[in-house]
């Protein structure tokens, strides 16, 4: 996600900004650019792709001498990484300077009817529409002209705004993602996160949804996007940097855990369009898709996980045998890909070594990659035919959380788009699916509030030597993620397979107070479930039982049991996932270990 940082006052602007900006930097980022106002009224923007050493280089030169200035490092969802791509965002005469953290949703309709008035535009980005219709709306007034611009604005925005004619002022526009104000005697600083302010005061303003801050230099005001007044209050915080950057959660991956119903929705929103699925050109024509005989899913980790997921998904929509296989495997092993083969690739990162393998040893085969990554502009972005981004911002954590639903969200949403687009789908069922991925926004949210539970769960199998996780069906998926994710962070040896295969050797390993964690979400295969948790209750083993409401029988013959909403089965994986991952946060704490930095793991694993 995108850093942003402001400032208007007495002091020297390019300083707080880029030292704002460094600060930033444990967000990542693929460029970064400042513009300044200078004292003779003019606007100065710089720049670059790559990293803030490259930015600050260039500035060493130039000298700005302002007191007005905003900066970004850029977390790309429009356009790639490139100098044209990178914030601020200019307006075409060049008078007004956007810096933007979130997405434009109607990006698209806003460009068409500025084109149509002659504007032209130099980038790729959603955030230069913003510029130009600060330009075309100018009435003269900068609050007012704000203030017009923001009804015409859909999505989730932050928005950083200075211009030429208006030397003196800064505005701040928050909707749906975070903005704060830094407040002392000598000015403001805005900016995306509290970081970034936090070595100038502790004194801060945070705007809430649909709110203005109309900065000048020792004063400062707020309004509503319907340029109502209004009064905020100043915040004293006591914070340190560690915590701040963590929003005050104690690790990262809480944080990110926490960040899901978020992103959930962001990704939903640039992937569905007027109660339908529209991926635009990064997908597959009619035509295209006619032509694949075979649909192939490769990754790694995690990624492999989803991708075992969203085939099943892939396969209930288009009626096709699908395959999947590790990448580290696929690389050599691939009889069967051919020009007429889709292989979906998934990768967090967009670097995976083994998955770049795999994919260009099946590009060679004449196969067509469809990509599914959180990194624009990464390698396995650039080399593939088509590309979906899983808009989950940067993940810090190790132990992936919200990168694993977001590729669950892409998934299904691609296979929705190919059904649609093949004539497998009508429009009443089309939406009934639409709808259920939307519901899953404010289960996912209900989940969140309830951490209880985890920590006297953990507490309960912290000392284990190993640890079973079972499951049927696509709940043996969401198992293998679970067994995965405390395997990762706590380093208990955490094994996984389908329930019905317990009696097939692996009970042998069962005794008194060994922990076994079904997953259980899935109506036709309960009365199953329920015989393979007796099967391991009666050799002695702790049972904790991750089951969809109303599936009352499972409290029954369980030792614990946490219950997740309701939802359409194939859906179940992003609901089940998370007291997986709250109970190995919880366990890997409870064992005093680093939680984000898990020994012997990156979080990109860019070799074979």
């Amino acid at each position: 996600m995108c850093g942003i940082v402001g400032y208007c006052g007495k002091k020297n602007a390019e300083d707080h900004i880029i030292h704002g900006l460094e600060i930033l930097e444990y967000r990542g980022y693929d460029s970064a650019g400042i513009s300044v106002l200078n004292e003779d009224g003019k606007l100065t923007t710089v720049k670059r792709v790559g990293k803030l050493e490259i930015l600050k280089d260039a500035l060493t030169s130039l000298h700005l001498e302002g007191h007005v200035g905003i900066g970004h490092t850029r977390w790309a969802t429009h356009g790639i990484p490139s100098d044209k791509n990178a914030h601020p965002q200019v307006s075409e005469d060049g008078s007004f300077s956007v810096v933007h953290n979130g997405i434009i949703e109607n990006f698209i309709d806003l460009k068409s009817k500025l084109l149509a008035k002659g504007y032209t535009f130099k980038s790729d980005t959603d955030t230069e529409v913003v510029a130009n219709l600060f330009q075309d709306y100018n009435t003269g007034d900068f609050l007012e002209t704000a203030v017009k611009v923001a009804k015409d604005l859909k999505g989730a925005f932050a928005l950083g705004i200075i211009s030429s004619h208006y030397p003196g002022e800064l505005l701040g526009l928050r909707y749906q993602s975070p903005l704060v104000l830094g407040v002392d005697d000598q000015g403001t600083i805005l900016a995306s996160d509290i970081p970034a302010i936090m070595d100038y005061t502790k004194d801060i303003i945070s705007l809430e949804n649909g709110e203005i801050a109309y900065c000048q230099e020792d004063q400062r005001s707020f309004y509503s996007f319907e340029g109502e007044e209004i009064q905020k209050n100043m915040e004293h915080i006591d914070w340190n940097f560690e915590q701040a950057s963590k929003d005050g959660y104690a690790h990262f991956m809480l944080k990110e855990i926490h960040e899901q119903a978020e992103v959930i929705k962001k990704a939903l929103d640039m992937k569905i369009k007027d109660g339908k699925v529209s991926l635009g050109d990064q997908s597959f024509s009619k035509e295209e898709l006619a032509s694949f005989d075979k649909i192939y899913f490769t990754a790694c980790g995690t990624a492999y996980h989803a991708a075992e997921v969203g085939l099943r998904f892939f396969e209930e929509i288009l009626g096709l045998k699908c395959q999947s296989e590790i990448a580290s495997e696929l690389k050599y092993y691939q009889p069967f890909i051919d020009d007429k083969t889709l292989l979906v690739v998934v990768s967090q990162s967009g670097e995976t070594g083994d998955t770049l393998a795999a994919m260009e040893e099946a590009k060679a085969k004449g196969a067509k990659i469809l990509a599914i990554t959180n990194v624009v502009g990464s390698s396995i972005a650039r080399q593939a035919d088509k590309v979906q981004y899983c808009f989950a911002g940067p993940e810090i954590s190790v132990a992936s959380t919200k990168a694993y639903t977001t590729q669950l969200i892409c998934l299904y949403t691609i296979a929705l788009d190919f059904g649609q687009k093949l004539g497998l789908l009508d429009d009443q069922t089309h939406q009934a699916y639409v709808q259920d991925l939307y519901d899953l926004v404010g289960k996912v949210d209900l989940l969140l509030r309830r951490e209880d539970p985890y920590k006297d769960l953990a507490g309960k199998i912290k000392n284990a030597k190993e640890i079973f996780y079972l499951g049927r069906g696509i709940d043996y998926l969401s198992a293998k993620e679970g067994a995965l994710k405390i395997k990762e962070i706590s380093y208990i040896n955490a094994v996984s397979f389908p329930s019905g295969e317990l009696k097939h050797g692996s009970i042998a390993l069962l005794e008194d107070g060994v922990p076994v964690i079904f997953v259980i979400t899935q109506e036709s295969l309960l009365d199953k479930s329920i015989s393979n948790i007796k099967e391991v209750k009666a050799r002695g083993a702790y049972t904790l039982s991750i089951a969809m409401e109303g599936m009352d029988q499972v409290d029954e013959v369980s030792d614990d049991v946490v219950k997740v909403p309701r939802t359409n089965p194939f859906f179940a994986p992003v609901l089940a996932v998370l007291p997986q991952q709250f109970l190995a946060y919880e366990t890997s704490l409870a064992l005093g270990n680093d939680v984000d930095k898990p020994r012997n793991l990156a979080k990109s694993v860019t070799v074979e």
